[in-house]
């Protein structure tokens, strides 16, 4: 009888949580290594082939995975919180904020902020991130397919790398003094927005960022994540 597609995949999930899980109660004190990857096959009692099929890069794809799966648990909160009468800024701090309160171990976060630190990772982390800011953007309903895809995406992942550096030397009270950085930061951006819409609105200004605004108005956001990180369109109506 054929396997189902479905229970195989569902399998395969089950084997990756089962291996990521083991390797959790390793990794604060090995960080994501070769160590804690041994020992989660160890504790985990997953084949080697089948644990190497599902993790090729070993200890970094379990890195990934554990970043992967606080993306997930955030968009499952964001998805159950009503924010319904927020600031649009607000449920963007919002959905920062869940991102690190669903972290159910910080030192994890730590070692794999000096794992995505290392040159050979660097890419890796940065991409981490991008996703991180593109899942918030697109569960807060984000529907911008230009230039502003991109920009929104750029800067929310610096708004987030830096609350997340932050956070992991805060030691305040149910962590107030992150909450108020983050805070800060969107303030900041804010404040950059509305510069910037001055900007385009002054009439001495304005001609100035006729040509900057043409050339950003053939930016096009990608159609799928096979067309990253975007394309360039001859006519900016297409």
């Amino acid at each position: 009888m054929a396997e189902n597609p479905r229970e195989s995949t569902d399998q395969g999930a089950e084997l990756q949580d089962s291996l990521l899980d083991a390797a959790l109660m390793h990794v604060v004190f090995d960080g994501w290594s070769a160590a804690t990857w041994e020992a989660a096959l160890a504790d985990s009692g997953v084949d080697r082939t089948l644990a190497e099929a599902l993790f090729p890069r070993r200890a970094l794809d379990l890195a990934v995975a554990y970043h992967k799966r606080g993306d997930a648990q955030m968009l499952q909160r964001l998805a159950e919180a009503d924010l319904g009468s927020f600031r649009f800024r607000d449920k963007v701090a919002a959905a920062v904020r869940y991102r690190l309160e669903v972290v159910g171990d910080k030192e994890a976060v730590r070692r794999g902020a000096t794992l995505f630190a290392m040159p050979q990772h660097a890419a890796e982390g940065t991409r981490l991130i991008w996703g991180t800011a593109d899942a918030i953007w697109t569960a807060l309903g984000d529907t911008s397919e230009d230039v502003n895809w991109y920009t929104k995406r750029a800067t929310l992942s610096g708004v987030y790398s830096s609350t997340v550096l932050f956070w992991l030397g805060d030691d305040s009270p149910e962590h107030q003094a992150t909450w108020d950085f983050l805070d800060r930061r969107i303030d900041n951006v804010m404040q950059v927005e509305t510069l910037k819409a001055s900007v385009n609105k002054n009439p001495l200004l304005k001609p100035l960022m006729a040509g900057p605004n043409w050339l950003m108005s053939h930016i096009r956001a990608p159609k799928s994540r096979e067309d990253l990180p975007g394309r360039w369109s001859p006519r900016a109506d297409r």
